[in-house]
C-alpha cells in the first residue's frame, strides 16, 4: 500500500482533497481525564502538518471546548491550507434544552461558537454529530444549506445517524437543490464492523466519503489489554482512566481480546505494532476515505502514521477478517444465500461492477 499523508483523496462526491488519515483532536486537552496538555497538543498538530497532513477533526464540546480553542491558535498561520471539520448537536450548556440537538437554533448557535473558538470565518466541513430523533430532516437540511449559502460552512456531513435517514436526506437535497452531504463518520474497526451492514454500502451508493472514528476501538487493538482486564477495575488517571471507561462501556470482552490477539500475531509477523495493523486494516476498505487517529504523545502519533506503510498478505487479511467477522443479518444474509442465488439467477453468469 505505502501511502503518505500528502497522498490526498477526494471526500465523497466532492472535489475536496483530504489526507488518508485525519488527525482527531479529542485528546487536545485533559478535561476528560486523559489527553494532552497544550504544549504536547501543539507537537501533535505540528508533527501531523509537517508530514503533509491537512485533515483536522474536532467537535464543539471536545474537552469542553479546549480542542477547538487550541486549534484556533495552532491554525493561525496556515488556516487556508487545512481542512477543519467540526460537529454540532452535543450539549453545550447543561439545563438549556436548546443548546443541544439537531434543530436550527442549536445548529446556528453551535456553529457561531465554533467559529469563535476556532478563530476562523468558515468551517470546511460540518458534521451533525448525534441524531436526536426529534428534528424534522427538512429543518436540518434547510439550516445546513443556509449555512453553506452564507459562506460559514463549505461542506456537510453526518455522524452517528441511521442509514435510512442519511439516504433519505441525500435524496431530499438532490430533489430540492440543497447542498448535498459528502461525508459520513461512523465507528468502524476490527471489533465493531456493524457499519458494513447498511451504513458503508449506503455511503458508497450516496456518494459519501467514510471517515471512521475509533479505528483502534478505544485502544483495545493496541495490545495494552489482557485477560486480567476482564475482571480488574482499573481506576485513577491517564491511561487507567481510559481503561475504566472502556470497561464501563462493556468493550473488554473475551471476543474482543481474541480479535486483539490475532492483531498482535499479524503485527509480529510484519514487524509492526498492533496499532499500525488495526489502522491499516480500515484503510483496506475502498469505501473508507480517512480513518481518524488520535494520540496523547508525539511518539504515539508517529507510530500511528506508520499504518500508511503496512502491506498485508492475502492470508493475513483473511485471518483478520475471519477473527472479526459479523453476521450481516436480514435481509443481507438471505440475499447472499445459495438458495436465493439459485432461484434468482440459476446458472446465469452475470458480471457486476461496483
Amino acid at each position: 500500500m505505502s501511502l503518505t499523508l500528502d497522498s490526498y483523496r477526494l471526500l465523497g462526491r466532492s472535489g475536496l482533497r483530504v489526507s488518508p488519515l485525519a488527525l482527531g483532536t479529542a485528546t487536545f486537552g485533559t478535561e476528560f481525564g486523559w489527553g494532552a496538555e497544550k504544549d504536547e497538543a501543539r507537537k501533535l498538530f505540528d508533527t501531523y502538518v509537517e508530514r503533509g497532513g491537512n485533515f483536522i477533526d474536532t467537535a464543539i464540546t471536545y474537552t469542553n471546548g479546549s480542542s477547538e480553542r487550541q486549534l484556533g491558535e495552532f491554525t493561525r498561520d496556515n488556516r487556508e491550507s487545512l481542512v477543519l471539520a467540526t460537529k454540532y448537536t452535543t450539549l453545550r450548556r447543561p439545563g438549556d434544552p436548546n443548546s443541544t440537538g439537531s434543530h436550527r437554533k442549536s445548529m446556528f448557535a453551535s456553529v457561531e461558537a465554533s467559529l469563535r473558538q476556532l478563530n476562523t470565518d468558515y468551517l470546511d466541513l460540518l458534521y451533525l454529530h448525534v441524531w436526536d430523533f426529534t428534528t424534522p430532516v427538512e429543518e436540518i437540511l434547510r439550516g445546513l444549506d443556509d449555512l453553506v449559502r452564507q459562506g460559514k460552512v463549505l461542506y456537510l456531513a453526518m455522524s452517528n445517524v441511521p442509514a435510512w435517514e442519511v439516504s433519505r436526506m441525500q435524496a431530499i437535497t438532490d430533489l430540492r437543490g440543497w447542498s448535498p452531504l459528502v461525508g459520513l463518520q461512523v465507528e468502524y474497526n476490527l471489533i465493531n464492523r456493524a457499519a458494513e451492514r447498511d451504513l458503508i454500502p449506503m455511503a458508497r451508493a450516496m456518494g459519501l466519503g467514510v471517515t471512521p472514528y475509533s479505528p483502534l476501538a478505544g485502544g483495545l487493538l493496541t495490545g495494552k489489554y489482557s485477560r486480567a482486564d476482564l475482571t480488574a477495575a482499573n481506576a485513577g488517571s491517564g491511561e487507567s482512566t481510559r481503561k475504566s471507561f472502556n470497561a464501563g462501556l462493556g468493550m473488554v470482552t473475551e471476543r474482543n481480546l481474541a480479535i486483539a490477539d490475532v492483531v498482535k500475531e499479524v503485527a509480529t509477523e510484519l514487524g509492526r505494532t498492533p496499532a499500525q495493523v488495526g489502522l491499516a486494516w480500515t484503510l483496506q476498505n475502498p469505501d473508507v476515505t480517512a480513518p481518524i487517529i488520535g494520540a496523547r504523545t508525539p511518539e504515539q502519533l508517529e507510530g500511528n502514521l506508520g499504518a500508511l506503510e503496512v502491506d498485508f498478505t492475502p492470508a493475513q487479511l483473511a485471518r483478520l477478517d475471519e477473527a472479526s467477522a459479523i453476521d450481516l443479518g436480514y435481509p443481507h444474509d438471505l440475499l447472499a444465500s445459495d438458495h436465493i442465488r439459485a432461484v434468482t439467477k440459476g446458472d446465469l453468469k452475470i458480471e457486476t461492477r461496483r
